[in-house]
C-alpha cells in the first residue's frame, strides 16, 4: 500500500515560532497575535484598590507575568484639599506653590500631617521597585513588543488610573486590551472592558437623585446606566480564592491548629466620608464582644491602616488584657490570610467593601457593625449583602458556636470569565 502524504502545515505569519517559520503550535494556537500573555497593573498606591487589579490578573493566571506600575499623588497637608482635580494638574501645582513658599511648615502641614513630597519612584511599603505609570512607555513597550510578546492586558483600578488607561487604549487600541476597575462615570467606550460594583450605579436611581443638587449630578454620578461592556460586581474584587485559602491554612497552621475554636477575627477599620464614626462605634463594638465572648474559644482583633488611635486605644483598654484575645500589634508577618482560613467567624466594620468582600468569599458567617452609620451607595452595599445572605448585622446576642453559610461570594472568578468572553469577541484569548 502506498503511503499517504499529508500537506505541510503553512508558516506561522511572519515566521513566529518553529524551525524555519513553520511554528505549529503558533499555529494550532492561534498565533502569537492572538494570545494575551503578560498583563500591566495600574494602581493608585491605596491597597485596597490595586488589590483589585491584581485579584483580577491573578484569577486569569497572570500572576507570573505581570508589571506593577503605579499613579502617585503628593499627600500630606494642602495636598489633601486638592484630590478632587486631575492628578497631572495636582503635581504641577503643588511643584509651583512648593517652590514659592519653599516647602512651608505652615502651609502643608495642615490637619496634622506631614508633607510627602512628589516620589521620584513609589518607595512604599517595600514596593520601591514599583514604576511610576507612564503612558508614552507603556504604549510604547506594548507596541514594540507585539510583534514577538503578542496584546498587552491592561488593568488599571481607581479614579486616578482612569485618564492614563484611557490613553493607553488611544493609542495602543490595536496592541491593547484595556479594563478599568471602578466606576469612571463616563464615556466608558474609552476602555475595553469596564468592572465596577453594583452600587456604583446607585446614584442614578429615584432615591439618590433627590440627595444629588441638580447642578452637582454630572460630577458625582455616572451618565448613563450600564451597557453590554460593564460588568457588575456585588462587592470588592480581591486575590482570596479557594487556592489562597488552602495555601493560608497551611502556611499558618501552626499558628492557629492550637487556637481555642470557635475562633471569631474581627477586623476594624476606619471611619469614611460615607461611613462616618468614632469613639462611640468602639465602644458598641466592646461591648458586643464582651457579650458574645463566652461563646467563643478565642477572638483576634486586627486594626486596618485606617484605623483612628482613639478607635484602637478604646478596643485595646476594654479587651487588651482578656485571656480569650488577642490583639495584632501590625507588625510583619501580616496574619490576615490566616484569619480568613482558619476564622470560624468575623465581626468586620461597615466602612471596608474590600474586607467585607473577602470575608464573605469564605462563605463564613460575617456579622457587620456600623452600617447604620453609613449613607449614600454603601447603603445600597450592605442592602445587597443582607438580601443575599452574606451578612447579618451584629446585635451583641449572638452565640458564635451556632454557624451559618452561603454560597461564598465569587466576583472575581465572574469578572474574570467576562474578561475571557470579552477577548472572545475580540478574536483573543489568554495563555492555555
Amino acid at each position: 500500500m502506498k503511503p499517504i502524504r499529508l500537506p505541510e502545515p503553512p508558516a506561522s505569519p511572519r515566521g513566529i515560532g518553529g524551525v524555519g517559520g513553520g511554528g505549529m503550535t503558533d499555529i494550532f494556537e492561534g498565533g502569537v497575535y492572538g494570545v494575551i500573555r503578560r498583563a500591566v497593573v495600574i494602581g493608585n498606591g491605596f491597597s485596597g484598590s490595586e488589590n483589585q487589579g491584581l485579584g483580577l490578573v491573578h484569577a486569569l493566571g497572570l500572576s507570573d507575568k505581570k508589571t506593577l506600575y503605579r499613579v502617585t499623588r503628593p499627600r500630606g497637608g494642602i495636598n489633601e484639599w486638592m484630590h478632587w482635580l486631575p492628578v497631572s494638574v495636582h503635581k504641577k501645582l503643588y511643584i509651583i506653590i512648593s517652590q514659592i513658599y519653599g516647602y512651608s511648615r505652615i502651609l502643608f502641614s495642615g490637619r496634622g500631617r506631614k508633607l510627602m513630597p512628589v516620589p521620584a519612584e513609589n518607595g512604599v511599603a517595600g514596593l520601591s521597585s514599583i514604576l511610576e505609570a507612564d503612558v508614552k512607555k507603556i504604549v510604547t513597550m506594548a507596541r514594540e513588543t507585539f510583534d514577538k510578546e503578542g496584546p498587552l492586558l491592561v488593568v488599571a483600578s481607581g479614579r486616578d488610573t482612569i485618564s492614563i488607561a484611557s490613553s493607553i487604549k488611544r493609542l495602543a487600541s490595536d496592541n491593547v486590551f484595556v479594563v478599568q476597575i471602578q466606576h469612571p462615570r463616563s464615556h466608558l467606550e474609552r476602555f475595553d472592558l469596564v468592572i465596577t460594583p453594583q452600587h456604583d450605579y446607585y446614584p442614578l436611581t429615584p432615591r439618590a437623585q433627590e440627595q444629588v443638587p441638580r447642578f452637582l449630578r454630572r460630577w458625582i454620578t455616572p451618565r448613563e446606566p450600564p451597557d453590554s461592556h460593564v460588568v457588575l460586581t456585588t462587592g470588592a474584587l480581591h486575590q482570596v480564592d479557594s487556592a489562597a485559602l488552602r495555601s493560608a491554612a497551611s502556611a499558618w497552621h501552626d499558628e492557629f491548629a492550637p487556637v481555642a475554636k470557635p475562633l471569631l477575627v474581627v477586623n476594624i477599620g476606619g471611619p469614611t466620608r460615607y461611613c462616618r464614626y468614632g469613639g462611640d462605634l468602639a465602644k458598641q463594638l466592646t461591648a458586643s464582644l464582651h457579650n458574645v465572648i463566652a461563646s467563643c474559644g478565642s477572638v483576634r482583633i486586627s486594626f486596618s491602616r485606617r484605623t483612628p488611635e482613639k478607635i484602637s486605644n478604646i478596643v485595646v483598654k476594654e479587651l487588651g488584657n482578656h485571656p480569650k484575645v488577642y490583639i495584632w500589634n501590625g507588625e510583619e508577618p501580616n496574619p490576615h490570610m490566616g484569619h480568613l482560613a482558619w476564622a470560624d467567624a468575623f465581626i468586620i466594620t461597615a466602612d471596608s467593601v474590600s474586607m467585607l468582600s473577602e470575608a464573605c468569599s469564605t462563605g463564613k458567617p460575617v456579622y457587620v457593625i456600623g452600617a447604620e452609620r453609613c449613607t449614600w451607595k454603601f447603603v445600597e452595599f450592605h442592602k445587597t449583602l443582607r438580601e443575599r445572605g452574606l451578612v447579618r448585622l451584629l446585635t451583641g446576642l449572638e452565640d458564635m458556636s451556632e454557624s451559618w453559610s452561603y454560597p461564598p461570594l465569587n466576583d472575581t472568578a465572574e469578572a474574570a470569565s467576562r474578561v475571557h468572553q470579552a477577548l472572545a469577541q475580540r478574536g483573543w484569548r489568554l495563555r492555555p
